[in-house]
């Protein structure tokens, strides 16, 4: 299930900003992230995952942020949808041509 779907965008924030927060504290941030999951009602791989989002969002860590992953699915939506419409325009080419010879040869 999509996570954006099942945590509302304030609760995602909130845990993420407690990890960063409350890291110090516990012998690692694994550690860190298994207790504050906990406490949420998520599993701490979920937290995990949101964590390292904020961390290349923040450019702490190396990938691609947010807003970069939005613009990539974009343009291979863009991408698929004109390849699309290109086989379309192909084989309406290849129709009407071949329904111009077919006149011709009349």
């Amino acid at each position: 299930m999509n996570t954006q779907k099942r945590y509302p965008p304030e609760l995602k924030e909130r845990a993420v900003r407690m990890v960063f927060d409350h890291a110090p504290e516990y012998a690692s941030q694994w550690a860190a992230m298994r207790s504050i999951s906990e406490k949420f009602g998520m599993t701490a791989e979920t937290l995990r995952t949101w964590v390292r989002q904020a961390e290349r969002d923040a450019g702490l860590r190396e990938g691609l942020t947010t807003e970069e992953r939005e613009r990539l699915r974009q343009l291979e939506r863009e991408n698929r949808e004109l390849r699309r419409a290109n086989e379309i325009l192909k084989s309406a080419a290849a129709f009407f041509g071949a329904e111009l010879d077919r006149q011709q040869k009349r």
